[in-house]
């Protein structure tokens, strides 16, 4: 028995504890899988704002927080969950820091990975359960790192989708449908993963004889009741319905630069294979050994515990890809809702073909220190010129002061502390401007609906002390805007550049 004060009472207490939960499998199996989730994403600490989003959620969190309503005078084209979420943090830790949602995304990696652990073990036993969680864990930073440290949107949401894809597994199908309802809710894409629920449905009804409308209702039910509670009782159904569902639709469009997107997708797609090239080795090797068999000679697909299948991952693995794909944007961070299918099927081709653990673990590991350490060194240089720039800007405004960000980096706001004059934080509402689709379709006329009469409004009320002008040479620069040319022309001067960011200040009159 250890003698120090505290060790003794703790060593005590677990002698009590039951046999099953001292050396039972999840006890082992979650203390490690927690110091692996906080390692790999320790370096999301460093750095006071990862990506655009972030700066966006926490200004939306701030918006709330002063008592504006969402999807009214606090817009944008994402479901409610997160950024409830971060007003939430910030209600309890105050608004100056992200470290508590940094917090929270690691908990909502180390859930995904136990979940994933969960599926696994139920296919293919202890090892291969504890193989998954780890290895999400050591892929999960598999990106760029402004898309997997920071505490943004499929972060969230992955937790949802594994404990729909578990749920259906089991046959639970309401709370599969809750669990749909939960990552649809935290983003629009989530639900493609009622995808593998209903052809998990459709799989048990034929093996099972289940009778397939009463699941379905409930899966359907569990869908429809949690979105329609958030949006007629905790939104404007009105404002949920369009800015969550119709009034993305030239923002989700196929106009722009093919090219721009071809080179967006392969890439993003070339960094992930990187990441995932260990489990590809299994996964590739097995595809190869089925081709070979004769034909009726390899076995049917071996049912699990939960009673799944291999073409149940590859259904998962199919609606994360049309998951990716809508928009036809191709972000990084869009590519993480492929990574828990791609884990298990790696994770079941090891298992079914009897690979060693071990080179698949050790690279996968070698790859995730590299990812790691590229976090650590990451140059950041258009955030850090978002960070010059609000300083700027607090030094030369009052707390009580308005700005409006002409740009697509609405973090300045969040850094400066300053309140946004509008509700659009960022150009893309009021031009149709996306990064990831180049200069077509750009300009006044294909705005989001009214758009530019509720901007007018706000700024008539009470114009910005400070304008920060972000487009650079972008095809939403103010020569090219003429609304923004005349008002900067018209009210004020400069008096501020950092690279090719221009601060302006009102000129009273």
């Amino acid at each position: 028995m250890p003698r120090d004060p505290i060790s003794r009472p703790l060593a005590a207490l677990a002698a009590r504890l039951p046999q099953r939960l001292r050396t039972g499998y999840w006890t082992r199996l979650v203390p490690a899988l927690a110091a692996l989730a906080a390692l790999t994403h320790a370096p999301s600490f460093v750095r006071p704002v990862w990506s655009p989003d972030e700066g966006y959620l926490a200004t939306q969190a701030r918006m709330l927080a002063d008592g504006g309503v969402l999807y009214d005078t606090v817009v944008d084209r994402k479901p409610p969950l997160l950024p409830w979420l971060y007003e939430a943090a910030f209600w309890v830790f105050g608004s100056l820091s992200l470290w508590p949602l940094r917090v929270l995304a690691i908990v909502a990696h180390l859930a995904t990975a136990l979940l994933l652990a969960s599926v696994a073990r139920g296919r293919w036993g202890d090892r291969a359960g504890a193989a998954a969680g780890a290895l999400y864990l050591l892929v999960s930073i598999g990106l760029s790192p402004e898309d997997t440290q920071a505490a943004t949107f499929e972060v969230f949401m992955l937790p949802a989708m594994v404990a729909a894809f578990r749920y259906a597994e089991r046959r639970r199908w309401l709370a599969a449908g809750v669990a749909t309802a939960v990552c649809a809710l935290t983003k629009q894409t989530g639900g493609a993963v009622l995808l593998p629920v209903l052809w998990m449905l459709l799989q048990d009804a034929r093996h099972r004889g289940v009778r397939r409308p009463a699941a379905l209702g409930r899966v359907l039910a569990g869908f429809a009741i949690p979105v329609a509670l958030v949006a007629v009782i905790l939104t404007k159904p009105g404002g949920f319905l369009f800015w969550v569902v119709t009034g993305s639709g030239d923002y989700a469009s196929f106009d722009g630069s093919v090219l721009l997107m071809a080179g967006r997708a392969l890439g993003n797609a070339a960094i992930l294979a990187a990441a995932f090239l260990g489990l590809a080795v299994p996964l590739l090797r097995r595809r190869r050994a089925l081709r070979r068999a004769a034909p009726g000679a390899s076995a049917p697909p071996r049912r699990g515990a939960a009673g799944g299948s291999v073409s149940d991952l590859w259904v998962f693995l199919a609606s994360a890809v049309v998951a990716v794909c809508t928009g036809f944007h191709f972000f990084g961070h869009y590519y993480l809702q492929l990574m828990p299918p791609l884990v298990l099927l790696g994770v079941g081709a090891a298992s079914a073909s009897a690979v060693r653990w071990r080179p698949v673990l050790v690279y996968s590991a070698v790859a995730a220190t590299a990812f790691w350490g590229l976090a650590l060194a990451w140059p950041g240089h258009r955030l850090d010129r978002s960070a010059k720039v609000a300083t700027a800007v607090a030094e030369q405004t009052g707390p009580g002061d308005t700005m409006l960000v002409w740009g697509m980096h609405p973090e300045m706001y969040w850094l400066a502390d300053r309140r946004p004059a509008t509700r659009y934080l960022t150009a893309g509402f009021l031009t149709n401007y996306s990064g990831g689709k180049g200069d077509r379709q750009v300009g006044e006329a294909y705005s989001v609906q009214d758009a530019w009469k509720t901007f007018d409004r706000e700024l008539s009320r009470n114009l910005p002390e400070i304008v920060v002008d972000d487009s650079g040479t972008s095809p939403y620069s103010p020569v090219r805007i003429p609304r923004i040319e005349r008002l900067l022309d018209a009210h004020y001067q400069m008096v501020g550049l950092t690279g090719d960011t221009v601060i302006y200040r009102l000129v009273r009159r």
